[in-house]
């Protein structure tokens, strides 16, 4: 049995569901039927059969007709053997036997007697076909032609009298039904109207008068005659007018309108232009002038109107009617399309074939619109199915032919304005007899593989032991064994006939060398069961058949594709709400829906389940981009992920007030504002400005406001002369104002400094010398009533004049770099201003020589504000160099200027090496010393960019870091294999399966492809595995045609230029099954995680909880310990509240009259306790405290807007410091003196503040009453030296603080710089020296302040204290900011001490505080475990 190989089936562009049959026979019954039913066709034995001629000569055309008139409908088929005619109408059959009206005429055309329409009955109109018939040939159909009858004679408009000017143009309206139009002709005066070109009627029936003359005038009606009775109009008059005397408006009485032509019909542009004088016509096409000259298919009618005959799709385009008439000029456009009936380019060509071969019909066509195309045998329209298939748009594949599949194949072609038809003839010859030509090109390659006819010799036996080896859902492995008549089998080739059961068309597969004995099936069915057999042939042709084996595809299971049509709109700043479409699931349906979202530029996403197709997020970060993807579940589980879509929250206004707002007084009339934005995260949106509000502190109800741009600063003028304005600061953003900072007061000056003449002399100048430089301080000159703008520096070897230098009036020293060692230099230092410079102060320094290596002894100025700077630094390393050696080692070599010209090490100077990599970004230096110029880094990653830099450190001098070189390490071989493989089956093509992965963590080089392994046996030799190469700028392929319901493994490799990296671990992945939509998948792909396509890689080492449950929040304990826990918390909460109310209650009482005794004293003594008291007796010098001393700090504000109480507490010791609970410390607030409240929230330090800006400048303290205290300390009213001793003594200050130095060692390298209340000063007067305090004063400026840590605390008293509730102590927290307060200085300590002291009894206070103690470590240790 001669066999061919069949082609590879491109694959069926619409399926409707496995067919038993190849073909969907249409009307009644014929002679295809009955073949295809298993009646065997005439054969000529083993004669070669000819092609017979068989087609149409005359074709029925489209007919337009009246009521009760005869039609004939032309038909005409050619054929040796005359054939049988019938006509369809619409698809069915006439049966013209018993019909009156209809007959069939000897040429085969039909006659339809007296047409029959009317409004209820049409049996006449519609679509009629020819069919021709020849016995054991075939059938072929014509062209469909409709029949259309015109209906009631009906008029849509009537013509109406009216009159035009001599010479000029009428128009007679005369409207009617499209179909009727060719019915309707004019009367004048109830005569015929004989048309010319200048008169003439349109397509609509109107009638169009050109140069009217007198002879027109007269009455007009127009009549209908479509059969029967004509149908008149109403007359109208059409009356002649003399020419007018004085011009008219030039006006188009019927303009053109666009038109759609079919080619080959004729187009009339109607263009009647009326006015005096008479216009002129003429016409443009695409804006290029329109001529007839020379061309017979355009026409000028007589008044303007054009015709076009025969329209070709050349004739498309804008026509544009343009009208003059000397005085004015109007124009019309009117576009025309053109409709092109189906023309073929390629016809189908006859075909000879043997069974089960592949045949393809090819057929070309062209048309606007384009033509649809479909396939008829023998008269019934062809179903694609398995077996035919529609390829290439328009040609038909048919696989594995049967004998039946013989006959006349037709190619029908139709678009809106027309049909046509084209055929071929398919011949199926027997095995026996050679197809006569050369193969024509409608055959496929696999055909052709067998159209040598065969010599004469032994025929090969039956292969052996055909067994399938490989089953998936859409192909299958056959194997067999050699037949036994030729046992080494090297020159047989195989032919493979398959089919599904039940089917007797035959598919054939060829197998592709000689000697190969096994093949792949590929393009089956999942969960359909084939029969095999196999054929082996040699040089004398086909043997014996092997037995049919059965075989059945795997089921198909497929997952959800991703949910189309994502859309992420916000609704407010916090919320928004996702949408999307019900993707498509397989034979699942879609169980619920996950969304996803997670905030831009972070790495955790969060997770919703979502029942329907919308959802709203609410409680998002305000003005904040959010990444959103969802993911479809249905009973096999997570589908495809759908693309990320990103949105912002709407923006709002801030949330937090501007940060760090300072005043600084410049002069008596204006005061500058310097803040910082709001914190990150608050701001809500983009800030587009600061508004300003102040008022005068006498008057508050009376504020001006002012509105900024974004500048951080703000110079507010015109103020009033020595008086104290309170500023506040609220940010804005497009929505509005946020909430504002609190209150802060200035003064203005009483008076402006004097600059109408030159500082004086500085107080002081110091100067140090080193080896290449001089460290030079000096302090301000003392009369500080003069501005001095800055300071001039001039140095030089024996004279000041070589070079100067200016810096600014806040600076009080600068080191003098690159000088010459062991030389004498002269420094001068004046003060300068606008005015000019000062009176200089001089000093002389002698360099150090160079080999000076000792230690830089300390450096003491007998100002107490002086600083102490670092020794100079040394030169940085130069020219550093990498030098790549391998993949994970760089050699640096750099040069050291400060080292001879030999670049000799003598000294014990060492050099150090950094070295990172900016990926990740957060990368931290790593660092090695060496002793040589040169280090070798190792240990890098490959194909990896490092940046290094050197610096030299000599003693207690170091360098800066050098610039910086970069090298990039050598490629290596992937170390790691691709992560994240995810296998997912494609929607709608249950048999194509989608690999998703991410490039290996360590590609160690750029990716160039990668290698795709699957199997079906995850431990068969990875030889044996299908590979699939993949580019490496993939990450993601289609697999195609696997078997339905089959477990297979994937393994993924990556290579770069060096080689080839590990394989990943084998992924599982059952392809779904075909039909059944209600079993479960045994097995998933193993990298399928609950994020869809984006799977959570837990490692080859995870093994499941032994537990029953985690705790949600990833708690190991279980739900038993955390409720014991819960009540040990509230248990211990709930006593610690009872007692500390009891002890404050008990305190309070005890203390209440002592107290009021002592303040009623204290204040005797002291007198006013208000800020300006007596301050203008008695005016202490400006305190100058250096820049690394003191910095500014931000201030924890009340809330209140007229703070009036604020109490300090005073720790006891240093276990009253918890950071667990101060509520003992409240109730100690109650009984303390009180403090004016914008003193006391100045002086306290915040830890924000502490960690923030340092800017370097100097803070004057101006003149200040004698009870104000420069420290970190509560700003307390002190005694006059006549009464300090009644109320307070002093203590030695290391006793009073030393308590609280255990809670201030995390502040190591920082300073505790403290930060004072500030009067109004002015910022040009100079550094005082400072003055002997007045009597009374007790100031100590060497009492040092160690501030404590407080929690900022917005909308909260300073005072109030922050305990962790009940309900969060079972979780593990960050640790909390804790209230505590500032140390008091000297005499506040003393006073507090000592009313302590006087008003509880220490017996009783220490067991209190003993039992309380203990609680606290018992809390304590319960939250920290």
């Amino acid at each position: 049995m001669a066999a061919g190989r069949a082609r590879r089936p491109l694959g069926p562009l619409w399926l409707l569901g496995p067919l038993r049959l190849g073909l969907l026979l249409l009307g009644q019954p014929g002679p295809a039927a009955a073949s295809r039913s298993g009646s065997p066709s005439p054969r000529t034995g083993s004669v070669l059969r000819t092609f017979t001629p068989f087609h149409f000569l005359v074709e029925p055309m489209d007919i337009l007709s009246v009521r009760g008139a005869s039609v004939i409908m032309n038909c005409s088929a050619y054929c040796e053997t005359p054939p049988k005619i019938e006509w369809k109408k619409d698809g069915t059959l006439l049966n013209l036997v018993s019909d009156d009206r209809r007959q069939l005429l000897p040429d085969g055309s039909l006659l339809i007697n007296s047409v029959v329409h009317s409004k209820h009955n049409k049996p006449d109109e519609g679509y009629y076909q020819c069919v021709a018939t020849v016995e054991s040939l075939g059938t072929i159909v014509s062209r469909t032609a409709k029949l259309t009858v015109a209906g009631l004679p009906r008029f849509t408009s009537q013509p109406e009298s009216s009159s035009v000017y001599k010479g000029n143009s009428a128009i007679l309206n005369c409207e009617v039904n499209v179909d009727l139009a060719p019915f309707v002709r004019w009367e004048q005066d109830r005569q015929p109207v004989f048309l010319d070109d200048r008169v003439f009627k349109l397509p609509s029936g109107a009638l169009i008068i050109s140069n009217a003359t007198d002879t027109d005038g007269g009455l007009y009606r127009c009549i209908i005659e479509s059969g029967g009775t004509p149908k008149y109009s109403d007359e109208a008059e059409l009356k002649i007018l003399p020419d007018p005397e004085e011009p008219q408006n030039l006006v188009f009485a019927r303009q053109p309108s666009s038109l759609t032509k079919v080619t080959g019909q004729s187009v009339v542009f109607p263009c009647v232009a009326v006015g005096f004088p008479t216009p002129y016509v003429r016409w443009t096409r695409n804006e290029e002038e329109l001529t007839t000259e020379g061309s017979e298919r355009f026409l000028f009618l007589a008044g303007g109107s054009l015709v076009i005959s025969e329209v070709t799709e050349e004739d498309v385009g804008m026509y544009t009617c343009i009208a003059d008439n000397g005085n004015e000029t109007i124009e019309a456009q009117a576009e025309l399309a053109v409709q092109v009936p189906p023309e073929f380019l390629k016809r189908p060509a006859n075909i000879y074939a043997h069974e089960s071969m592949d045949i393809v019909f090819e057929c070309e066509v062209t048309g606007k619109p384009t033509p649809t195309v479909k396939w008829v045998k023998n008269g019934d329209m062809v179903i694609p199915s398995d077996y035919f298939k529609i390829v290439k748009e328009h040609n038909l594949q048919v696989l594995g032919l049967v004998k039946s599949d013989e006959g006349f194949y037709q190619c029908i072609a139709e678009n809106d304005v027309g049909n046509a038809q084209a055929g071929a003839q398919l011949i199926i010859l027997d095995l026996d007899v050679a197809i006569p030509t050369l193969p024509p090109t409608s055959l496929t390659s696999a055909t052709n593989d067998h159209l040598a006819p065969a010599t004469t010799g032994p025929l090969p036996s039956a292969p052996r032991d055909v067994v399938a080896t490989l089953v998936s859902t859409r192909f299958i492995r056959l194997t067999w064994r050699t037949p036994v008549s030729d046992p080494q089998g090297d020159n047989l080739t195989y032919s493979i006939f398959y089919t599904k059961e039940g089917i007797n068309r035959e598919r054939v597969e060829n197998t592709s060398r000689p000697g190969e004995t096994q093949v792949m099936i590929q393009n089956l069915m999942p969960e359909t069961v084939y029969v095999f057999r196999v054929v082996a042939q040699n040089k004398h042709g086909p043997g014996e058949s092997s037995a049919p084996l059965k075989v059945a595809t795997q089921p198909e299971v497929q997952l959800p594709g991703p949910a189309p049509n994502i859309r992420a709109y916000a609704n407010s700043p916090t919320s928004v709400t996702v949408t999307w479409e019900t993707p498509l699931s397989g034979n699942g349906e879609i169980q619920n829906y996950k969304l996803y979202y997670m905030e831009k530029g972070q790495d955790s996403e969060q997770d919703v389940d979502v029942a329907g197709l919308s959802y709203t997020i609410n409680g998002l970060k305000k003005y904040t981009e959010y990444s959103f993807r969802v993911v479809a579940y249905n009973k096999h589980g997570p589908g495809v992920s759908t693309q990320d879509v990103v949105v912002r929250t709407l923006s709002d206004v801030p949330s937090a007030p501007p940060q760090n707002l300072t005043l600084e007084v410049r002069n008596s009339k204006s005061i500058m504002l310097h803040w910082q934005p709001p914190p990150a995260g608050t701001h809500s949106g983009q800030i587009t400005g600061y508004k300003i509000r102040y008022r005068k502190v006498s008057r508050k109800s009376d504020v001006t406001e002012s509105i900024g741009g974004t500048q951080l600063f703000q110079l507010i003028e015109g103020l009033e002369r020595g008086t104290e304005y309170s500023f506040r600061v609220a940010a804005l953003t497009v929505n509005g104002t946020g909430p504002a900072t609190d209150w802060i007061s200035a003064e203005t000056f009483e008076s402006d400094l004097d600059e109408t003449r030159v500082p004086e002399v500085p107080s002081s100048l110091h100067v140090r010398p080193l080896v290449t430089s001089i460290v030079v301080s000096w302090t301000p000159p003392e009369n500080q009533n003069i501005v001095v703008r800055g300071y001039a520096i001039g140095y030089g070897i024996g004279s000041p004049h070589a070079q100067t230098i200016k810096v600014d009036y806040k600076q009080r020293y600068y080191t003098i770099e690159n000088l010459d060692p062991s030389s004498h230099y002269v420094i001068t230092l004046k003060a300068f201003n606008n005015v000019g410079e000062g009176i200089p102060l001089y000093e002389s320094a002698v360099t150090r020589p160079h080999s000076d290596t000792s230690e830089v002894d300390l450096f003491v100025i007998n100002a107490p504000y002086t600083p102490v700077p670092d020794p100079s630094p040394m030169m940085p390393p130069v020219g550093v160099q990498a030098s790549i050696l391998s993949h994970d080692t760089i050699r640096i070599t750099w040069a050291d200027n400060s080292l001879p010209k030999n670049q000799k090490i003598t000294d014990a100077r060492y050099y150090t090496v950094r070295w990172k990599t900016n990926i990740p970004a957060n990368t931290k230096y790593k660092t090695a010393n060496a002793t040589t110029l040169s280090y070798l880094v190792t240990g890098l990653k490959p194909n990896t960019l490092y940046e290094f830099s050197v610096m030299v450190t000599k003693g207690r001098r170091s360098s800066t870091w050098s610039m910086t070189a970069h090298g990039t390490t050598f490629e290596l071989v992937p170390t790691s294999p691709p992560k994240d493989v995810t296998v997912v089956s494609k929607e709608g093509k249950p048999r194509t399966i989608i690999v998703n992965w991410q490039p290996p963590s360590e590609a160690n080089g750029k990716i160039t492809g990668y290698i795709i392994y699957y199997s079906t046996d995850v431990n068969a030799e990875i030889h044996d595995w299908v590979i699939e190469p993949v580019v490496g700028n993939r990450l993601t392929h289609q697999i195609q045609e696997l078997t339905l319901d089959t477990p297979y493994y994937f393994k993924i490799q990556a290579r770069n230029s060096k080689g080839m990296g590990p394989m990943s671990e084998a992924v599982q992945f059952r392809t779904p099954k075909a039909e059944s939509s209600d079993k479960m998948p045994n097995d998933q792909a193993s990298g399928s995680a609950g994020k869809g396509s984006r799977p959570v890689d837990i490692g080859p080492d995870y093994k499941p909880p032994l537990g029953g449950s985690n705790s949600p929040h990833g708690s190991p304990t279980s739900p038993l310990d955390s409720n014991m826990l819960l009540v040990i918390i509230v248990s211990v909460g709930v006593i610690t509240i009872v007692i500390v109310v009891i002890v404050a209650v008990f305190c309070t009482r005890r203390t209440t009259s002592h107290q009021k005794k002592k303040r009623a004293a204290c204040k005797s003594v002291n007198g006013s306790h208000k800020y300006k008291g007596n301050s203008k007796d008695v005016k202490p010098p400006d305190l100058w405290i250096h820049h690394e001393r003191l910095e500014l700090k931000p201030i924890d504000k009340s809330p209140d807007p007229n703070p009036i109480m604020t109490d300090t507490p005073i720790p006891r010791n240093s276990q009253d410091i918890t950071p667990v609970d101060n509520s003992m410390d409240s109730n100690i607030h109650q009984r303390r003196n009180s403090y004016r409240g914008h003193e006391s929230e100045d002086s306290m330090s915040t830890l924000a503040g502490r960690r923030g800006m340092r800017p370097k400048m100097m803070m004057p303290f101006d003149s200040q009453p004698p009870q104000q205290s420069v420290r970190n300390t509560p700003s307390t009213d002190t005694m006059p030296a006549s009464s300090s001793q009644t109320c307070a003594d002093h203590q030695d200050p290391e006793s009073t603080t030393g308590a609280y130095l255990a809670n201030a060692q995390e502040e190591d390298s920082a300073q505790n710089l403290p930060t004072a209340h500030v009067r109004p000063s002015h910022p040009l007067k100079s550094f005082a020296v400072p003055a002997v305090p007045p009597a009374g004063s007790t100031y100590d400026p060497a009492l040092p302040s160690t501030p404590l840590l407080t929690q900022q605390a917005p909308n909260h008293p300073v005072h109030s204290v922050k305990t962790a509730s009940i309900g969060t102590l079972g979780r593990t927290r960050p640790p909390m900011p804790v209230v505590v307060p500032s140390a008091p200085d000297v005499q506040e300590t003393t006073r507090m001490l000592e009313d302590s002291e006087s008003n509880y009894e220490p017996d009783e206070l220490t067991k209190e505080m003993a039992h309380l103690e203990g609680l606290m470590k018992d809390l304590n240790a319960i939250t920290t475990a």
